[in-house]
Formats: C-alpha cells, structure tokens, sequence
C-alpha cells in the first residue's frame, strides 16, 4: 500500500498515521504477559490457556467490542505427565541423555510411566522380544509393526532438532502405538547403532505421555457498526494457545503465538480508534491451533462468506521481514489436521 510522488514510495497519508500509533512498548507487554509463569504455556483446556482467554477477552472489552468466549471439544491432546528419561550403557559407561536437547516423545508412544532397562537390538535382528528396538532412519512404523509382533520393550528411531538444537515439543500426533516410542536426535541414534556394532548396549527409558480429551474457547470480538456501512467485514485472528509447559521446563510459547496475538491485539487498539475503520471490524483469539487447529475448524463454519480474513502467526520469527500467503474464499472446511512427527 504506497503511493509514488517523485519516484518516492511513501504510506498514503492515512495510512502513515496510523502506522504512527502503533506502539512496540505495547506489543511487548502483551508478549510479556502471556508468556508469563501463570499462563503454563497456554496448553488448550489448561488453567492457564483460559486464564489466557478470559485476559484477552477483557482487553479487547476495553476497547469498546462486545466479546464472547465459545467452547469446543478437543480429543486426543498428548500430555507429558512426568519428565522421561532415557540413558544407554555400553562397557561400564552410562550416558545419561537430556529430554529435548538429545530425546523427545514421539506422539504415537504407548505409555510408559516407569524406567523400562532392556538390551539394545537392531530393527533387522531376529529377535527383539523383551529388547529396545533401534529403529532405522525414517522407518519407525514398521520397526514398530516388528516390535508389537515380537514383545519388545520399546522403540527408539531417529528425529532431527532445529536451528537452536532443540527437539520441539508437539501435542498432536498419529494414533497410539502398542509400544513405548522415543525419539532421539540423529547423533544420539548414529551413535547408538556404532556403539551396537561393538558390543552389548543396554538402555533405561520412560515415557509418561498420555492422551486427553479437554475443551478448547475461541475469544470473538465484534466492533459496534454505525448504520449499515455497506463495508465488507474485517476479521483479524491469531491463534493465543501453546503447547504448555512440560512438567520441569518453562515453555512460554512468546513467538508462537504470543507474538502474533501482541500485534492483532495492536491492530485492534488503532483501528477501532477511528470510528470510519472500526464498523465491520472483528478480532478472534483462536484456541487448539497446536492441537490441530481445532479453534479454526470451529470458528470458520460460522463466518459469512464474504469476510476478509487476516491470521498471522509467528509474528517474532522473521525480525523485520514478513511471509505472506493470500489465498481466495475457501471452497470447503478442512478438519482438524494432524501433524505427523519424523
């Protein structure tokens, strides 16, 4: 949105005066906020993530929107209960692992409350009964088909980090395994298949990870029209929930979507200020978005066809650059989706 004058791009004078009122300081106090220790991460049906929804439904009742909280069900939400351990010993020595720098639960693990101690086997061994499996590359499931066949002890397959070296942290996954399935970082696995080569490996692991079904609430907020101003209707969204906290580490979710929802938020406060903007203008805090956008599939139903929606997402990962998709009006509603894990 520019205009030319003198071969000069420069924001039309409306739009410059709003970009002036847009304030930093207060879209890091609403990052702040919601990353903040009562709000556990934001999980969707924790007490935190409708702490989190009951706070962003008074901020936007300040100004001046008539809001209103919706609830849904959400099914098949995985909940870390306990911190998992996961150590291997080759030849005396003992290498204790840490939970999301070298090991992560994979979504499609049994339950595993208590340290399960077993020998390492390879997945093409011949017998795997009562043994940790160690998966090949990119072949858990059918590592997992043999482990189930065979009474192993459990699976262990390989999955990469990411720029920071961490194993992030998922809630929504493929359907349950029979057995306990670890993830562990491509070095971890590589490592453990060499050392396999050169003698007997035994392995100590757990998994306290189960599923739930909980409630999720969507926060909607309607800005009062002044007469029938003929003007499309404006929805901005983001979604506010995160994947909470794991049970000994803090997860504060401030760029997914702490970041997103601070700048809605911002959006909201300048543009409802002007009376001209603000008829046809609504703003929705989504819930269950890391679940499997639970909140969109919920909300999207309801809208009339011919709103204008703008959902941003990740506001904080890209520094001053932005990643835009424009998509035309949606031909049907898609179901929840499911994120595989690697």
């Amino acid at each position: 949105m520019t205009s030319t004058l003198s071969g000069v791009d420069r924001p039309p004078a409306g739009l410059a005066a709003l970009l002036e009122a847009v304030s930093a300081q207060r879209m890091q106090a609403t990052v702040h906020e919601l990353a903040g220790d009562r709000y556990a991460g934001r999980r969707v049906g924790t007490p935190g993530g409708q702490a989190a929804a009951t706070w962003l439904a008074d901020r936007l009742g300040e100004l001046g929107a008539g809001t209103e909280l919706s609830g849904f069900d959400v099914a098949n939400v995985r909940e870390l209960y306990g911190t998992p351990v996961l150590e291997w010993n080759t030849g005396g020595q003992a290498h204790r692992l840490k939970h999301r720098r070298d090991f992560a639960e994979h979504l499609a693990s049994a339950d595993l409350p208590d340290p399960r101690s077993a020998p390492l086997a390879a997945a093409s061994d011949a017998d795997l009964h009562g043994r940790w499996v160690l998966a090949e590359a990119g072949d858990w499931a059918r590592a997992c088909e043999r482990a189930e066949a065979d009474g192993a002890a459990g699976v262990l397959t390989a999955r990469g980090t990411d720029a920071e070296g961490w194993m992030p942290k998922m809630i929504a996954g493929p359907p349950t395994r029979q057995v306990p399935v670890i993830a562990v970082r491509t070095e971890v696995q590589a490592r453990l298949a060499d050392a396999l080569t050169r003698g007997p490996v035994q392995v100590t692991g757990s998994m306290p990870l189960r599923q739930t079904t909980t409630r999720g609430q969507n926060v909607h907020a309607r800005f009062p029209a002044e007469g029938d101003t003929g003007r499309a209707r404006v929805l901005l969204t983001a979604h506010y929930d995160g994947v909470g906290d794991d049970p000994d580490t803090r997860l504060p979710a401030a760029a997914d979507n702490a970041s997103g929802v601070a700048a809605v938020l911002e959006a909201a406060r300048v543009l409802s200020a002007d009376p001209t903007i603000r008829s046809g203008l609504e703003v929705a805090f989504l819930d269950a978005e890391e679940a499997g956008a639970w909140g969109s599939a919920h909300h999207a139903p309801a809208l009339p066809s011919a709103t204008l929606v703008i959902n941003l997402d990740g506001a904080a990962h890209l520094h001053e650059a932005a990643s835009v998709e424009a998509v035309g009006p949606p031909t049907r509603c898609w179901p929840p989706s499911t994120r595989l894990p690697g």
